[in-house]
């Protein structure tokens, strides 16, 4: 049976909407649920845009000086300061700074500690739902409270490329501890996919590392026990493990699609293209391929649409913030399953074994995609080049879905 959006989902930008455009329905025992259009959809169309119940920026990430907003994780810093910072160039000028979006004069700071938003709205809103039970006051900087040493265990058994935040599954325990209606946020979580109590400690044991006995100990020590107690600890991890969605956002990436908008004279266009291109040359050698503030989510909508390695929609994040759009990556016919990719671009172009080897290692099932299928007589064997880069892919599985 199909559930109607907007009685199950009330955190879309426009529910009705997009109620109108797809439907969740029931597919079988093993793929559970999924999402399939209820019109046509034409290729490059946004199918729904969607805010996520709950978000945290990567650890690591904010260590590193990525600085986001705590509640919808837009980039805090200019274009021009992000471009400094990432090119290691404290000089460095943009041209046309007018096109920056980011608006400094209205970041404000939670008053107790210190935590920044991007408007006053966003630190009311973490307020209401969260903040007021995790706030650390005077202890933001005490590396002995018990959140602080919940953070370090995790940074030390999870480093990046980071896939999930210890704080997100805190945000979650902490939004039914400051609720009224606690049920109301019981019932919102419980839409996600389920595990059985084998696969969630499969999923918590992938997260943790191999070290995940001593780890799980840690995580959940005496001091975090008000947090968490094990089996939901364990139960939070299968459900943030299996449905975290990857959110990047970059002021920088949002100023230079700006200037692609921007009508110039020939000259003055190659001028720009030239700029830019020898900026991202500069962070590259200066900082790599971490770019964005990054972090991840859980959206109700969006976690209902299953894996394809053809995928027929993708996830961005175009307005510098925790903003979902999902966009139509092919015409989707009306009834037909709209899928995301939970692999990147190049994890889909390996050899079908190898994309198995990878689903079944983070999401625990076998693939049956058409692509899948029409590759079945495929020898199971992984080329060295694969082979060399198959311990990394497994722990990149949101790279794809965190693009600005």
């Amino acid at each position: 049976m199909a559930a109607p959006v907007d009685d199950m989902f009330s955190f879309c930008t426009d529910p009705g909407k997009a109620s109108s455009c797809v439907e969740v329905r029931f597919i079988d025992s093993v793929k559970g649920k999924g999402l399939f259009a209820r019109r046509s959809i034409k290729k490059g169309d946004t199918i729904f845009m969607e805010r996520p119940l709950v978000s945290a920026q990567f650890l690591w990430n904010a260590l590193y000086k990525y600085k986001a907003c705590e509640y919808c994780l837009r980039a805090l810093e200019t274009a021009e300061e992000n471009a400094r910072r990432l090119s290691g160039n404290p000089g460095l000028s943009l041209p046309h700074p007018e096109l920056c979006r980011v608006r400094p004069e209205l970041h404000q700071a939670c008053p107790h500690c210190q935590v920044m938003y991007c408007s006053n709205e966003c630190r009311q809103a973490a307020a209401d739902q969260y903040h007021r039970a995790l706030c650390l006051g005077p202890s933001q900087e005490d590396p002995d409270h018990p959140i602080n040493k919940l953070q370090d265990a995790w940074r030390n058994m999870h480093y990046p490329p980071e896939t999930s935040s210890i704080m997100l599954m805190a945000k979650m325990v902490a939004m039914v501890k400051q609720a009224k209606d606690k049920t109301h946020w019981q019932k919102l979580f419980s839409h996600f996919c389920s595990r059985t109590a084998n696969e969630e400690e499969e999923i918590a044991h992938k997260l943790l590392g191999e070290q995940f006995r001593v780890s799980y100990r840690l995580v959940v020590s005496a001091e975090n026990k008000k947090w968490f107690v094990p089996e939901g600890f364990r139960s939070l991890f299968a459900l943030v493990g299996t449905n975290g969605q990857g959110i990047g956002t970059s002021s920088l990436s949002q100023w230079v699609h700006a200037c692609d908008a921007l009508e110039l004279p020939a000259q003055q266009r190659e001028q720009l293209d030239s700029f830019i291109d020898q900026l991202y040359k500069d962070i590259e050698k200066e900082t790599g391929d971490f770019l964005n503030c990054e972090g991840s989510g859980l959206f109700l909508l969006q976690s209902s649409c299953n894996h394809s390695c053809i995928p027929n929609a993708e996830a961005s994040f175009p307005n510098n913030n925790f903003l979902l759009h999902l966009s139509a990556l092919s015409d989707i016919n009306p009834g037909e399953e709209i899928c995301i990719s939970y692999l990147d671009c190049c994890q889909r172009d390996r050899s079908r074994h190898s994309r198995h080897k990878i689903l079944r290692a983070n999401y625990l099932f076998v693939c049956s995609c058409p692509k899948c299928i029409s590759q079945v007589d495929e020898l199971d064997v992984t080329s060295e080049e694969e082979e060399e880069e198959e311990g990394e892919a497994e722990g990149e599985t949101e790279d794809e879905m965190t693009d600005v």
